[in-house]
């Protein structure tokens, strides 16, 4: 009976240095596995245990490292499509710290580094840097659009507050283009009903006269019908030039391209023009160099935009005047200039002639349509050309176009 107690105690001992033998054993085998995944030159142990940590940490690795390659895949297609994006993002943190700026917000807001700089010292508009305030006190997404004079520019930013983080992020357009053509079209919806309204207000007054016994008259009625033709002349003009305009900027008319002789081109539209320019009495010189280069182009479109000049000159060159037409060689190509002696342009116009319905105030009271100048414009750089005018007010202007010669 004495002897239970010490075996008792023999049996416990036995067990606790079982349990501390293996105790050591696994701490062993766990440093074993450190050391391999410090340093992969070191052989593992084997253990039923020790595999099914290193299974088990195999497979956490392996499902890291895809989830980390997915990551790192979806930031780089990110990356890319931020480097190429048009519009400016900029990401800032709560302080209004920019903390990323894609390329596109560098050029927009003329930023040479903005990482690190706060949204104000970006953005320099104080009506931008109050959009980005609102977002920050009210966590909404703010639309501010502002014009900024000094680098003629039409900005809209777009400020989303980030809800995790605090911080928003800011999108920047620039709608300068836009802008413009909005204006172009206010302008051209303008225009064309101050185009329309003189010739239909005409016919309205001439027909009323009619209706209330001028057609009987033998005098005034034939007068008066006369008066009607010619304004129907002028709707039936505009409403083909405008129709002209709308084809060749969308691209559907199509050019017949082939050899031109410079100097046939220009005497043809000489002699067209003839009639007209001896009735204004003034006196058209036609001046072509011998050898110049045949060009690549339409025969009877290039004649047009001739014949336009020509007309040009003839409304605003006065009687006893001069009209020269000539062509000439430049580099690259060859030159054909309208030069008149008449009443000029002002040099704050020069830039907008060639805009549909843009009439200079000296000329408001001519007859025309005022797409003349618009339609040869387009017709030259549709032949891969260049047009411009130079002029001073009461000494004359001249037309020119640039025409690639034939390679």
């Amino acid at each position: 009976m004495n002897q239970l107690p010490y075996f008792l105690a023999v049996i416990f001992f036995l067990l606790a240095a079982w349990f501390a033998w293996r105790f050591y054993d696994l701490k062993r085998n766990v440093d074993h596995v450190t050391r391999f995944m410090r340093d992969l030159k070191h052989p593992l142990p084997h253990s039923r245990e020790i595999d099914e940590l290193v299974s088990v940490i195999e497979s956490r690795r392996a499902t890291f490292s895809a989830e980390l390659a997915t990551l790192r895949a979806e930031n780089e297609r990110l990356a890319t499509v931020l480097e190429q994006l048009t519009d400016g993002v900029l990401i800032a943190d709560a302080d209004g710290r920019v903390h990323f700026a894609n390329p596109a917000a560098s050029k927009l807001f003329g930023a040479h580094n903005p990482t690190q700089q706060s949204v104000a010292q970006v953005v320099r508009s104080h009506q931008l840097i109050e959009a980005w305030k609102r977002c920050q006190q009210t966590r909404q997404v703010q639309i501010e659009s502002v014009e900024l004079p000094t680098r003629k520019q039409y900005l809209q930013i777009i400020v989303i507050p980030d809800k995790h983080e605090g911080g928003s992020l800011l999108l920047a357009q620039d709608l300068t283009q836009v802008r413009k053509l909005e204006t172009v079209r206010r302008d051209f919806i303008s225009n064309v009903s101050h185009e329309l309204r003189t010739p239909l207000a005409s016919l309205k007054a001439l027909t009323e006269t009619l209706q209330n016994g001028a057609l009987s008259d033998p005098e005034a009625g034939p007068r008066f019908l006369e008066r009607i033709h010619t304004e129907v002349d002028t709707l039936t003009q505009m409403t083909q030039e405008l129709l002209d305009l709308s084809r060749i900027e969308s691209g559907q008319v199509q050019l017949n391209f082939e050899s031109v002789a410079p100097r046939k081109l220009i005497y043809s539209a000489a002699d067209r023009m003839k009639a007209q320019v001896e009735r204004a009495n003034l006196k058209l010189n036609v001046r072509c160099e011998d050898g110049l280069p045949e060009i690549l182009g339409d025969k009877s479109r290039l004649e047009q935009v001739l014949v336009n000049l020509i007309h040009n000159a003839v409304k605003f060159t006065k009687p006893g005047g001069e009209i020269t037409l000539r062509a000439e060689p430049a580099p690259g190509g060859v030159r054909c200039v309208v030069q008149d002696t008449g009443i000029g342009i002002p040099s704050e116009s020069l830039t907008r002639i060639f805009e549909r319905f843009y009439r200079v105030d000296s000329s408001r009271s001519g007859s025309g349509t005022g797409l003349g100048l618009s339609i040869s414009k387009h017709i030259i750089e549709a032949h891969g050309g260049q047009i411009w005018a130079e002029s001073e007010e009461g000494r004359g202007s001249a037309f020119y176009f640039l025409l690639p010669h034939q390679m």
